[in-house]
């Protein structure tokens, strides 16, 4: 059993190491810029139209899937639905093609479901909101390899870590068809920033010697093995925009660092990432009837995928 400063440790250790060793630059874009406009109508359809859009109203899920399959139509992508059983119920991943058809292929994923009754503009809609701003802004972009834009179903409880998972159910089938996952960025709460000071917390004090204080970054997540691709991906987003961009690699006993679909991809070895606003360690609203569109950064999140973009393009060349 480890004890707390051992994991804390690890945690300084791996954090340390997934820092970037040299000066940011900037790149050329590589592509239209996102249209902060266009994700914040995107959050507040989803939030308002599809009400409640958890696990227990499928009906309402099933309406917000069709609604998440036109929009990526209309980004140009090749789209197909995923359908599986979960108590008693039958729900949708939503997926939208990029790229030719190679056995290698990058993943980007954000689920579309909520926690109970609750809005879920930070979680997930700001995800959902990203993942249909990327599909636009990579709609011309030349990829050597297949992309997939996968909308889950069932990330919340009490789905979350069973065969009843959206990413879970995708995951396999992966592995079942042996493709070669060269990276999965799983886009999971994108929309909390602050520049108070103190709007940052962390779960472990020797953080603080390395993290900021201010909750104005977006953090790359990896597990211990994944050191490689945390770094790739964090060094396409600070080279795509101004925004803050930190990461760590930490194991699982770590509250919230699992604690999304990327967990589908580490439970299979697969390399992914967490892109996250760092949920409840900033959201104050997290889980609760106060997560609404109003209280959302879509400036920042054009930011944000506009560093997802550009990590994309990174591992599908």
């Amino acid at each position: 059993m480890w004890t707390l400063a051992a994991v804390a440790s690890v945690l300084a250790a791996a954090a340390w190491l997934t820092q970037p060793l040299i000066a940011r630059t900037r790149a050329i874009p590589e592509g239209p810029p996102p249209d902060p406009a266009r994700i914040e109508r995107r959050v507040r359809e989803l939030v308002e139209r599809f009400h409640p859009r958890d696990g227990g109203h499928p009906e309402n899920m099933r309406r917000a899937a069709i609604w998440i399959a036109g929009e990526l139509k209309g980004a140009g992508a090749a789209v197909s639905e995923q359908r599986f059983p979960a108590v008693g119920a039958e729900y949708v991943n939503v997926v939208a093609a990029f790229g030719p058809e190679t056995r290698d292929l990058v993943v980007v994923g954000a689920h579309y479901d909520v926690a109970g009754g609750m809005p879920g503009a930070d979680d997930n809609a700001s995800g959902v909101g990203g993942l249909l701003e990327l599909a636009d802004v990579l709609r011309d972009a030349p990829l050597a390899r297949r992309v997939e834009l996968v909308a889950f179903a069932n990330e919340e409880a009490p789905y979350f870590a069973t065969s009843g998972m959206g990413s879970d159910v995708y995951a396999r089938s992966l592995v079942s068809a042996n493709r070669r996952v060269r990276g999965m960025i799983c886009l999971e709460m994108l929309g909390c920033f602050s520049d108070a000071p103190g709007s940052q917390k962390l779960p472990f004090g020797v953080l603080r010697l390395l993290y900021p204080s201010t909750g104005n970054f977006i953090a790359v997540v990896g597990n211990l093995p994944g050191a490689g691709i945390v770094r790739r991906v964090k060094r396409a987003m600070r080279e795509a925009s101004d925004l803050p961009v930190e990461s760590i690699n930490a194991p699982g006993v770590v509250p919230g660092v699992d604690l999304s679909d990327h967990s589908s991809f580490w439970r299979r070895g697969l390399p992914a990432v967490m892109i996250t606003d760092t949920a409840f360690y900033r959201n104050p609203r997290y889980h609760t009837e106060h997560d609404t569109p109003e209280t959302l950064d879509y400036a920042r999140m054009g930011e944000v995928v506009a560093g997802v973009r550009r990590a994309v393009l990174e591992l599908a060349r």
